[in-house]
Formats: structure tokens, sequence, C-alpha cells
């Protein structure tokens, strides 16, 4: 509560600043904020194993291009500085202390990969410098005790692989799971969502787990070992590039195992098209924004905000990348909180309003998305809804689910 005492000595200091003809300020705004702009920053994989995921930075920029014509966000234009770290960690960490120690960036927006946001943690956990919707569904990010200027936004892995488990056990209990994973920390959390979902009693079915690193050219010797083991049912945890691979190797060989999939490789236009139509037809994933090749949105008022969006501001051939819906929803986000801010622009408040995020719905989220956060949890959206793959787009089945 605002005392009457703090009102007059808030008053006095903003007739002081007018007095030397000065904007009034209500905070000691971070570096990079000023009267006319907050610069923020962001590191991509605009290039590398991680590529396809360039398309979200580039729907973030175009994001606040569009806020910008439409006046910023409380007077203020928003200057995204988004750099390419090839996916690699060590690069990213080059990038990062740039983007604070030159660039001077207010705060770090949704740079991507759990081994890129990993190794850039401490940085800026030590330097006190808002880390703010990361790219990544790794459960790490929900730590606000540990990492208080950490927090992500998309679900987490460990709970989409928990939702994958009790599925397969209710459809098919007796399965035999084969997991194809990237090793790391993206990876490892869909082994133990998995797991957890399956239960001690069920541990066994997983008959085979086979790991990939990204400088790997292809996982078709993986899959080959999966199906050898005998698995009828496989589990993908792996990014764009070699998701493709894996549905399409899976097909080519003639093995037909049921194939659950991670979200962050659902881009019909940079996985699914990759790797085949037919043969990408009944692979499963979850979802948690509107497929935009799905008909049934047509006439959807937030579908019609995302294709306004895309035409302006993006290319044609984006419309159909879930990797924009991605960038459209998250840059949404940072907007919200960014206006929750009002004048005080510390990164202190900044990362205060980005964990009070009330019931948000996104325009491309799914109906009853609910976007939440508090100073105890830092995971903004928890619901997820299964879909299979009919060779078109998204086929939806079953209802909204609460991680």
């Amino acid at each position: 509560m605002i005392s009457r005492r703090n009102l007059l000595q808030a008053g006095a200091v903003s007739a002081a600043a007018l007095a030397l003809g000065s904007r009034p300020s209500l905070a000691a705004n971070a570096p990079g904020i000023t009267d006319a702009e907050i610069k923020i920053g962001q590191t991509m994989p605009y290039s590398g194993p991680a590529s396809a995921y360039g398309v979200i930075g580039k729907a973030d920029v175009a994001y606040f291009k569009m806020i910008n014509e439409m006046g910023g966000v409380n007077g203020r234009k928003l200057n995204l500085i988004s750099l390419d770290d090839g996916y690699s960690p060590p690069k990213a960490v080059e990038q990062i202390r740039r983007l604070v120690e030159q660039e001077q960036v207010a705060f770090i927006f949704n740079s991507l990969g759990t081994p890129s946001n990993f190794a850039i943690r401490p940085y800026l956990t030590e330097n006190k410098v808002p880390q703010l919707f990361v790219a990544s569904g790794a459960a790490m990010w929900n730590d606000p005790k540990n990492f208080p200027w950490t927090m992500g936004w998309q679900p987490n892995y460990q709970t989409e692989a928990h939702i994958f488990g009790k599925q397969i056990l209710a459809t098919k209990p007796d399965a035999k799971i084969g997991v194809l994973y990237q090793n790391d920390a993206f990876g490892k959390d869909y082994l133990i969502g998995l797991k957890d979902g399956l239960g001690a009693d069920h541990a066994g079915l997983i008959v085979k787990e086979a790991s990939y690193e990204v400088s790997e050219p292809t996982v078709d010797s993986q899959i080959v070992t999966l199906q050898g083991s005998g698995a009828d049912v496989l589990l993908i945890a792996a990014t764009p590039k070699f998701a493709a691979q894996a549905i399409r190797k899976t097909f080519d060989i003639g093995w037909t195992p049921v194939r659950y999939m991670t979200d962050v490789a659902q881009s019909i236009a940079s996985v699914m098209k990759p790797a085949g139509p037919e043969k990408s037809k009944g692979v499963i994933t979850a979802l948690y924004g509107k497929d935009p090749t799905d008909a049934r949105w047509k006439d959807d008022a937030g579908f019609k905000e995302y294709t306004a969006f895309i035409a302006k501001y993006m290319s044609p051939a984006d419309l159909i990348d879930a990797n924009a819906v991605y960038g459209f929803g998250v840059a949404a986000t940072m907007v919200q909180a960014l206006k929750q801010c009002g004048n005080d622009l510390s990164r202190e408040n900044v990362m205060r309003q980005a964990a009070n995020i009330k019931d948000l719905e996104l325009p491309m989220g799914l109906p009853g998305m609910k976007i939440n956060t508090s100073p105890d949890n830092f995971a903004p959206i928890r619901q997820e809804q299964l879909a299979s793959f009919n060779g078109e787009s998204w086929s939806p089945f079953g209802e909204l689910l609460q991680g």
C-alpha cells in the first residue's frame, strides 16, 4: 500500500525533475531504457542444426515492429537485437555478453535452446538480468527460488512426456516403448517425464533408449537400433531436423510403431512436409496453440489476427509454420508484461510483472488456454491437448489437459 507520505515524497521528486526540464521517472530504469525506447536482447539459431527455429526470432522482431507502428508500449518503441548463436552454447554466452555489456540491453527475451540457455543462465543470474520466456520447455526454468531471474514460457517437457506416458498406458498397456532423444537436458527431460507418467510398475515398458548428438548428420542408425529392439511405440524427443529424419526413416524401413513426438517439432512447414506428409500420418503430439493449417479456425477471430500479421510483416510461407505461431504468442506475452510495468522499467519490476500475469488469452492459443504466472510459479503455459497428424493438419482429440 502507498502511504500519504510516499505520495508526497513522490510528488516532490516529480516537481524537482520537472523544474530541471526532464521527464519524471518512477524508478531507476534498467540500461537500454530511454524515454523513447526499450532495448531488448536475444540469441537465436539462425544457422546450425536447429536453424528451423530461426523463424521464431523473425516473428518476434516482426511482432515488435507491429507494436511499434501502433505506438509502442506506454510510449516507448521496442528495439529487439536478435543475434545468431548457431545453437552453440559457447557462442550463445559470447553473444549474450555482447548484448548485456556492449549493447546495454534491458533484459534477454526468448533466447532459444535448452543447452544455450543453461549456459547463459549463471551469467545473467549473477548480473541480475531478466532471462524471460526462455524458448525451451526444460523443467529447470521453473525454479524461482534458486533462479529468480529466469522464466520459461512453453509447456514443460517433463509434463508433456508424462501425458504421453499416461496416454500409452490407457491405449496400449502392453506397449514396448523405444525412445529417441537428444543427448542433453532437453532430451533427458522427456525420459524423466515418460518414466514418471508410466510409473514404477510400468517402467519395464521402455525396452530401448537411443540418444543422438546435435553434431551428428542423421539419426538413421538410432532408428534402426530402436526397430531392432522390438518396440511398437516410439517417442521422438528431437529438434526439427532430426524429428523429420526419424519420421521418414521409420516409414522407409517399414517400421510402424505408434509415434509420439515432442511439441517443439510439430511444425508442418519445417518437420512434417520435409519428412513427407504421407510418411507423417498418425504421428501424435501435444498442442497448446491453434494449428494454422486446420480449417476449423478459418473464421476464428484470433486466427484472422494472426493471418493479418503474417500477411503484413512476414512471408506467405511462414503462415503454416508453428514456429511463427510460437513467436506471435510469446512476443504478445512479453508486450503484456511490459504494459504492466508502466513507467517503472527497472529490471526488478520487469521480472515482477512477468511473474504476475493473470488469465492472459492469446489469439492463437487453444480455446480455454490461459497464461498465468506468480512469484512461485514460473511456468506460464500448463495446458495441452493431444493431436494426431492426418497428412495435412493436426487433428486434436480428447480434452485440454492440465499439467
